[in-house]
């Protein structure tokens, strides 16, 4: 059974499903409809679950990581994610995504080199991403460093990247699938809205 557990914490709404101590899929939001619907979107088919008042301290943990992340101040959080029935090329993708630094963004092209595919499909998996924000799909931009798209909104991408930033000025080369994944500093996208 999948348990779901939300809670608002500074008027934002975080949702997370668990089973077996491991998370489904989260999600966060404006309001709780919107975060429940979300996370019944992603969660597998014919597979029951419940919907709790009250976060069990386990579920009020997890959640409490995700408004660390998304105040901008938690970075790899290693928090248990329950991946077994996602495709092997979604998993390569989101262990990409999830490489990217705090404070840093690289680019859909730039997650396929180093995942195999195309930009394309790096961006259907980020428009499915069961884990946001624990995996930092917020943090892939197009290559010319506008925001391309976001699940939340692009208003709510932005504000993601701008609590990110920490002025860093060099770029990273990190060792992900056996490639180097290249990232950037954040300040290369929020320029652009300046």
């Amino acid at each position: 059974m999948i348990e779901i557990y939300t809670q608002i914490l500074d008027s934002t709404c975080f949702a997370v499903a668990l089973t077996q101590q491991q998370i489904v899929t989260s999600s966060f939001g404006a309001n709780q409809q919107t975060v429940i619907n979300n996370i019944l979107s992603k969660i597998p088919c014919n597979t029951p679950f419940q919907v709790f008042c009250e976060p069990t301290l386990s579920a009020r943990n997890v959640l409490t990581v995700l408004k660390s992340i998304y105040d901008g101040k938690e970075d790899n959080p290693n928090l248990p994610l329950a991946t077994a029935h996602l495709p092997s090329y979604t998993k390569k993708v989101l262990k990409t995504t999830a490489a990217i630094p705090l404070g840093y963004v690289t680019t859909y092209g730039a997650i396929a080199k180093a995942s195999g595919g195309g930009p394309r499909a790096v961006g259907n998996i980020m428009a499915g991403n069961p884990f946001a924000p624990i995996i930092p799909c917020h943090r892939v931009v197009k290559s010319d460093f506008t925001l391309g798209g976001y699940g939340g909104g692009l208003k709510v991408k932005l504000e993601l990247l701008s609590r990110e930033s920490r002025s860093f000025e060099t770029i990273k080369h990190i060792q992900v699938n056996g490639e180097q994944l290249e990232a950037f500093p954040v300040e290369y996208v929020l320029r652009n809205f300046t």
